[in-house]
């Protein structure tokens, strides 16, 4: 493969979701996570190793967005219509910069649930018409991977923990999120964040029926998401670990 085909505007063929290569971007995606995981302790007993890592990925996502608009630009086809970073994961993208930054706990309360949550759908099923080895397809499994990597990284690393009302102050700053998008849109006759119609690719939006009332699918598939967020992987093990306490207290 030359350069340019690996950095073009035209490609031969379009991106085909559960490939070999979508299959595969999914898992390296989640190695890293497990790696992350796995090097928690360590990284939280030395400093100078956690904040390596720490800029390692506001470096990554900086160089994601960076290089998305430097490829547009390349190409000439750079537009306020399609290329603002106002897409969820645009925004969650910059937002998690900010809180690996700040280490600000409300971004992280938003971020857990809206970064991780839409970028874990955006992973599977990719607004992308750009197969592997494209430098659009590297550079969408990277930044999405990186967006859910901040946010676990502040959970496993730094011990941060999302709450009940974080859960619905998440569901708020969405709504909040989505208005002034949709006023964006109404500006720029824009689609961003598909307030105005379904992707021309597939999505589970795909799922939710048509225009408008897939939205109002949307948010309900949003707020049963969360909740199985928090509740796998925090209020239900905590319950067994204050239960498993109690037993071990009784023998």
């Amino acid at each position: 493969m030359n350069f340019d085909s690996f950095f073009a505007r035209r490609h031969e063929t379009d991106f085909s979701m559960f490939s070999p290569s979508h299959w595969a971007a999914l898992a390296v995606v989640a190695l890293v996570c497990l790696v992350l995981f796995w090097s928690r302790f360590a990284l939280r007993s030395r400093p100078s190793l956690r904040r390596f890592v720490k800029l390692l990925l506001v470096f990554v996502l900086l160089f994601s967005e960076a290089g998305l608009h430097v490829w547009y630009f390349s190409q000439g086809i750079w537009k306020k219509e399609s290329s603002l970073p106002l897409e969820l994961c645009g925004i969650t993208l910059l937002l998690s910069v900010i809180m690996l930054l700040t280490r600000s706990r409300r971004l992280y309360f938003f971020l857990y649930f809206a970064g991780i949550g839409g970028a874990f759908i955006a992973l599977l099923t990719p607004n992308l018409v750009y197969p592997y080895p494209h430098f659009r397809f590297l550079l969408f499994f990277t930044a999405h991977g990186a967006i859910i990597l901040a946010s676990l990284y502040m959970t496993w690393v730094e011990g941060y923990r999302p709450t009940w009302r974080s859960l619905f102050f998440t569901m708020l700053c969405l709504n909040l999120v989505a208005a002034c998008v949709y006023a964006a849109n109404s500006l720029l006759g824009s689609n961003y964040m598909f307030l105005a119609h379904k992707p021309g690719t597939f999505s589970v939006l795909d799922y939710f029926g048509p225009y408008p009332y897939y939205l109002l699918v949307e948010e309900g598939f949003a707020f049963i998401l969360f909740l199985l967020m928090y509740l796998l992987f925090f209020r239900l093990p905590l319950r067994s670990a204050l239960r498993d306490r109690r037993r071990s207290r009784i023998l």
